[in-house]
């Protein structure tokens, strides 16, 4: 169980033309994963769709928040 206490674990990948990095723990690695999985899509596009979704909210967070928000949402 102190898996889920593992600390942030940053990722590179490429949004929109452009090379970003991305922190998020290990949890919500495998979360996103999953979700792409069951979507039959790289991480990658996932990612670049909440990213669109994110950008067009009223309340725009950062793109970790973001990511985060959606696998619970989506959870």
């Amino acid at each position: 169980m102190s898996d889920i206490y593992h600390p942030p674990v940053k990722r590179s990948m490429t949004l929109a033309g452009h090379q970003t990095s991305i922190s998020l723990e290990p949890l919500f690695w495998d979360a996103l994963k999953r979700a792409a999985e069951q979507k039959d899509l790289p991480v990658n596009a996932l990612v670049a769709q909440i990213d669109v979704e994110r950008l067009e909210s009223g309340t725009p967070c950062g793109l970790a928040s973001a990511i985060r928000l959606w696998v619970m949402a989506n959870a």
